[in-house]
Order: C-alpha cells, then sequence, then structure tokens
C-alpha cells in the first residue's frame, strides 16, 4: 500500500485546522500512520483510494470529515481553449487519451513534489506501474498548440527529462534509467507513442519520459495534463490529478480531443455519478437505526452530495475521483466511517458456533513447523502467475489443466498457478541483495484442473547448493511426516538430468526434487546454484 508524506505546513493551510488535530482525527477515514516526523508525516492509505495519495485529496478529505467544508464539490471547468488530435496508427499501440488543462496555478518546491509524488503513486495504483496508466504534466507556456498523439518511428531524436543531449526514442528505452526501466511496455512495437506541439516540440514519450522542454518549476502557472493507457482508469486518473490542482486554486479548463475518423471527445468529465440509497440497506448493513438526517450527514461528511428523494430513499452524488465507489456497500460503507465505528456498539452473535481446525489448516500447520524447525523461513506468494513464469521460465511444457484469469489486470497476472516452484524462484531474483545462503518455502494452494491442491515448495541457494542438500531435506520432511518414500529418475525438465528423483508414496508420484537446471536459473535472473523440491500433500 502507497506511503505518503505529507508536510504540516501545506496541510494545515489547505486543511484550516492544526496539525495536533489531523493526526488524531486522519486514522479514522481509513489510513494508518507510519511514522510522525517533526516537519511531515507518512501515512499509508489503502489502494482503493487513490484520491488520498496527495496532500490536495488528504486535506479535502479532512475539511469534510471535521465539519470544516462537507459536502460535494462543485468544480468549475471552463470551455476548451486547446485542441489535440489523436494519428489513427495510434489506436494499436496506447488508445485510451485523456488530458486537461490548469491555469493560474501557484508553485511552490513543496507543491511541486506534490504533484510528482501523486503522479508516482496512481502509476503504481493504477496504473500497474505505467503499463494500464502513465501520466505527463507540462508547462504549457513553453508549447504551442495544437497537439498531436502519433506513433512516431522509434528513431524520433529529442532531449528527455533529466538529460541534455537529444537521443532516439529507441536509445532512450536502453540507456535513460526511465526507459530502460519501462522498456518491457513496449516490447514488440515498431512505432513508440509520442505528444507533439504545433511547431514539434516533444512533450511526452509516454509511458516512459517527458521532454526537458516542459519541465514543471516555480515560476510554472499553467499545465497541460495528458493521460494515456490501455483502459478506463485513464480518465479515473486524469480527475484525480485535475481535483488535486484545482485544490490549489488552479482553474481547470477542457481540452478537445479529435480523433482520426474525425469524432471529437471532451476527455474530463466531473460530474458526480448517482445512486439511490434506502435507508433500509444503510440500517441492515450498519446494524443501527440511524435517522435519514443522520445518514445524509455522514454522507457530507465523507464528501458526497445527499438529498432525500422521498421517505427513506436518498439520491447520493458520488465524486469523480472516487474511483473505489461501486455499489451502494461502499457507499454504506462510507457512512460507517463517518458515523464512527467506536460508535457503533458491540453485540455478542445470536447464534453460538463452535468452531474448530480445518484438516488443510491442520496440515499446513504442521508441514509449516516441520520447515522452520530444518531451518527454512516461510513467505507468501501470490497465487496469481503467468504462463511465462509457471511454464516457460520453468523450461517446462504448457499444459491444458490450467485456470485462466477471465480479465486479467496485467501480462504477470493471466493464471492461477499449478506449482509453487516459481514462485519461490520469484522471489529469490528479488531478493539478490540479501545475504546467502537464502532458505525458503511455501504451503499453499494451486489450481490444477479446476481443482484446489494443497503443495509445498522449498528452494535453497548458494554457492555449494547441491542434490545431496535437497534429499536430506525430503527425508527429514518425511521422516516427520511418519510417510515412507521411494525416489525415481525423473524427466522433469525443470532440473538437471542426473540430478533430479520423483519423489512416490506408495507407488504413486507426489513431488520432485533436486538441482534446478541452468537455463531455469538465468531466465529468473540469479547467478548461484539452486536446489529445492515441491510435494502434493493431499497425494503425501
Amino acid at each position: 500500500m502507497p506511503i505518503i508524506t505529507l508536510p504540516y505546513n501545506d496541510l494545515e493551510e489547505l486543511t484550516g485546522t492544526d496539525r495536533d488535530t489531523i493526526i488524531k482525527r486522519v486514522p479514522m477515514i481509513g489510513a494508518d500512520i507510519e511514522r510522525i516526523e517533526e516537519e511531515s508525516i507518512d501515512i499509508e492509505f489503502f489502494p482503493d483510494r487513490p484520491d488520498l495519495y496527495s496532500v490536495e485529496g488528504v486535506a479535502h478529505a479532512m475539511r469534510g470529515f471535521l465539519d470544516i467544508e462537507p459536502g460535494l464539490r462543485d468544480y468549475e471547468v471552463r470551455p476548451y481553449q486547446v485542441e489535440i488530435s489523436m494519428d489513427a496508427r495510434i489506436e494499436d499501440i496506447r488508445p485510451v487519451f485523456a488530458c486537461a488543462v490548469v491555469r493560474g496555478l501557484s508553485f511552490t518546491s513543496t507543491s511541486i513534489k506534490s504533484l510528482m509524488d501523486l503522479q508516482e503513486a496512481l502509476h503504481w495504483g493504477l496504473g500497474r506501474d505505467r503499463k494500464k496508466v502513465s501520466i505527463g504534466v507540462h508547462d504549457l507556456s513553453k508549447v504551442k498548440a495544437p497537439f498531436r498523439y502519433i506513433a512516431a518511428d522509434p528513431e524520433f531524436r529529442f532531449v528527455p527529462l533529466d538529460f541534455t543531449e537529444p537521443m532516439s526514442m529507441r536509445e532512450i528505452l536502453g540507456k535513460h534509467p526511465k526507459g530502460v526501466r519501462f522498456a518491457g511496455i513496449l516490447d514488440g512495437l515498431d512505432r513508440y507513442p509520442l505528444i507533439l506541439d504545433a511547431n514539434n516540440n516533444v512533450l511526452s514519450f509516454p509511458p516512459i519520459i517527458n521532454g526537458t522542454l516542459t519541465m514543471v518549476n516555480e515560476n510554472t502557472t499553467d499545465l497541460l495534463i495528458d493521460v494515456t493507457g490501455l483502459s478506463s482508469e485513464v480518465y479515473t486518473a486524469l480527475n484525480i490529478v485535475a481535483a488535486a490542482l484545482a485544490e490549489r486554486g488552479g482553474q481547470l479548463e477542457y481540452v478537445k480531443v479529435v480523433k482520426a475518423d474525425g469524432t471529437e471527445h471532451i476527455p474530463l468529465d466531473l460530474s458526480p455519478r448517482v445512486k439511490i440509497l434506502r435507508k433500509e440497506e444503510v440500517d441492515a448493513l450498519v446494524g443501527l437505526d440511524l435517522p435519514v438526517s443522520e445518514i445524509m450527514r455522514q454522507l457530507n461528511r465523507m464528501g458526497f452530495g445527499a438529498q432525500e428523494l422521498h421517505e427513506g430513499v436518498i439520491e447520493v452524488m458520488i465524486p469523480a475521483y472516487r474511483a473505489d465507489i461501486l455499489d451502494n456497500s461502499d457507499i454504506i460503507e462510507d457512512i460507517a466511517v463517518g458515523y464512527g465505528f467506536n460508535n457503533i456498539p458491540a453485540i455478542f452473535p445470536m447464534n453460538a458456533t463452535v468452531g474448530k481446525s480445518h484438516p488443510v489448516s491442520e496440515i499446513s500447520s504442521s508441514v509449516r513447523e516441520i520447515m522452520i524447525g530444518l531451518g527454512y523461513s516461510q513467505v507468501m506468494p501470490f497465487t496469481l502467475t503467468s504462463e511465462k513464469i509457471n511454464f516457460d521460465w520453468m523450461c517446462r511444457e504448457r499444459t491444458d489443466d490450467v485456470t485462466c484469469v477471465l480479465h486479467p489486470i496485467s501480462e504477470d497476472q493471466t493464471m492461477v498457478r499449478t506449482t509453487i516452484l516459481p514462485n519461490l524462484m520469484e522471489i529469490l531474483s528479488m531478493n539478490q541483495h540479501r545475504e546467502l545462503p537464502q532458505k525458503i518455502f511455501e504451503v499453499g494452494d494451486v489450481v490444477i484442473n479446476n481443482k484446489n491442491g494443497l503443495h509445498l515448495a522449498a528452494v535453497s541457494i548458494h554457492s555449494q547448493a547441491n542434490f545431496t542438500e535437497i534429499r536430506e531435506i525430503v527425508d527429514a520432511f518425511m521422516r516427520e511426516r511418519v510417510t515412507g518414500y521411494e525416489v525415481a529418475e525423473s524427466d522433469d525438465p525443470a532440473f538437471m538430468e542426473g540430478r533430479r528423483a520423483d519423489i512416490l508414496v506408495n507407488g504413486r508420484k507426489v513431488g520432485v526434487m533436486g538441482e534446478l537446471y541452468p537455463q531455469v536459473i538465468v531466465n529468473f535472473g540469479l547467478g548461484q546454484p539452486v536446489v529445492g523440491f515441491e510435494i502434493d500433500l493431499n497425494e503425501e
């Protein structure tokens, strides 16, 4: 979850109250205070509240929560003066595009940092590290409208941010730190996204880097915001950034986007969404008999607009930047937050029940105890993975027993894992800065042929890792489980021939162990020998 640094002076000025009040009350809106410094406070917010990823967003939320400025804010957006055209070829590269102009800003080093931090937090929270959404902000006085969003030749040259000499777009991907980091997003493309002004000056090479020409500084007063990506979160990100800058006193202005087929689009839309809420829904979920007036008061405190249409029926206006509000249960949760969970009386359940451990939990607990006793540390990776990691990087053939994700959020989470070893290899690759040896394990779920299974996997990495080591671990584990087993020659391509073995119980294969194949180690970017094993605990 993102941790946002909020300077006290800025927060107090925008909120209209003192820091002690803010520190005391901000956890009540759904946040954890990480640390309190002399000049600032670090707060961790839930990923579903990207509108709170800036001091401006927090200040706006606190003004409502503290009854300083409750209710829905009405944003004035002026007619467009700026136009951007889209190249037809960009539709196949990075097709979703949104933009707006903000005028009359007065920047300081603090407010510039807040804007940059908001960008990066949204890149992570909404954008999946810029894959789905990337944001650029530009000093509008340095460029000339109309603008163009095009698919450019990779040899096009310009001066990227933080550099002083022109580079081709292809060179940026190989030499600029941002280019190296995000080059994978553009893999396989023969043309790259580019935003130009009327004089062919570069504003942005999304989702990689801006041009140095439009860098924002303390003299900047007018901004052009561009947001590009692959999904509707592009518009949410624009709404959040625009609302934050409006909190700074900026005057919002529409931008007209003209597509290649001549259709026109105005992407900035800060008009609220409307939902109908009934009093009985609130009472049922919150567990209180709240008057309609109290429900509306709490909605106002949480930044919503509300009016009673008729008895017990409330029209709720949802701010455009609240991406987390999907249905009425989300609205009711905010009502409970506003009312205060500490003000909701605790009651005993009406039905008495007797619980006991699930057999799977008992097995998992026993296995964890054994592995920790053998000197291994437990990890908890994601159960979602990709065919590339689950099969290709392990040098295994793809199988048809996979449960795929219907609407994956990224190319790294397209299926439910069928094996745990690839996840452990990923963790080793992300912890190469840690000293060796590293010995880790996981006991967790896999899904094969649409059925859940419980697996144990463990790996060890160090310069002397070998088959004997992992065989001794498997021996000790099976002895502690009071399970007899045999080994047989294995043909698993994830392991080295002659240094691998299948694990058999009662003549049935339940697992595999051995030294990982060198190509597997290279695929995960590792540079030391790795040994490991995986056992199906349902069959063991």
